[in-house]
């Protein structure tokens, strides 16, 4: 696919810690700490030749800024509890903060950094879509993955989400947009990159997204 510089909405990769959804069940929130997968998502990020913006915390920065300028990293901070337990900040928070120091892209395809088998074509695919939809995520085989791009008429809501919750009712509330596209990576989150190691030993390999529902 080739490139429209006119049309070039930006890749906001979310790498600062908890693992929550757009949609479908939620998983126990958990810390990204593999800095080798983070490593493994940005250069697909990259390769697809889209502007590519990381949102992190500070354990990450340096591996961040290993592979995209300074200027392309946003270091969340971490907030601690009374009992002394680090929380990392949340889904919408990312995506808030990712958007916000983006706000003249042409809109934004979010990745999260646990998912590094997601092909630089489908990073593109699913950007270009956005040229007639508000909301557009990656489809294989009939099943709802990621990324999920949302057009710059969000950019209001994208930077106001008020929680987590807030992020997924934004892509219930908006007409979306499933691209087809032959990339099983785009329904599978990985624990570590040893994961990706044993898709290669079995037949079928877990799809994670959940079917999508009827709009």
């Amino acid at each position: 696919m080739v490139l429209d510089r006119a049309f070039c909405p930006t890749i906001v990769v979310l790498a600062a810690g908890r693992g929550s959804r757009f949609y479908g069940p939620l998983r126990a929130p958990r810390q990204l700490d593999d800095a080798e997968m983070l490593d493994a998502t940005l250069r697909q990020a990259v390769a697809s030749e889209l502007p590519v913006l990381v949102v992190t915390t500070p354990v990450l920065e340096a591996s961040a800024r290993a592979l995209v300028a300074a200027r392309d990293v946003v270091v969340l901070p971490e907030t601690r509890l009374p009992d002394g337990r680090k929380v990392a900040p949340g889904l919408g928070e990312c995506i808030a903060a990712g958007v916000g120091t983006r706000p003249d892209a042409s809109g934004w395809v979010v990745l999260p950094a646990d998912m590094p088998l997601v092909q630089p074509a489908t990073l593109k695919a699913v950007a270009q879509a956005l040229r007639v939809h508000a909301v557009t995520y990656a489809q294989h085989a009939g099943r709802r993955g990621h990324p999920v791009g949302f057009a710059a008429e969000l950019y209001s809501e994208l930077v106001q989400l008020p929680d987590d919750s807030g992020a997924r009712r934004l892509v219930a509330r908006y007409p979306s947009c499933g691209v087809d596209v032959d990339d099983p990576g785009t329904q599978l989150d990985l624990e570590s990159l040893q994961d990706a190691h044993r898709l290669h030993q079995v037949p079928a390999p877990r799809a994670f997204a959940p079917a999508p529902p009827a709009f």
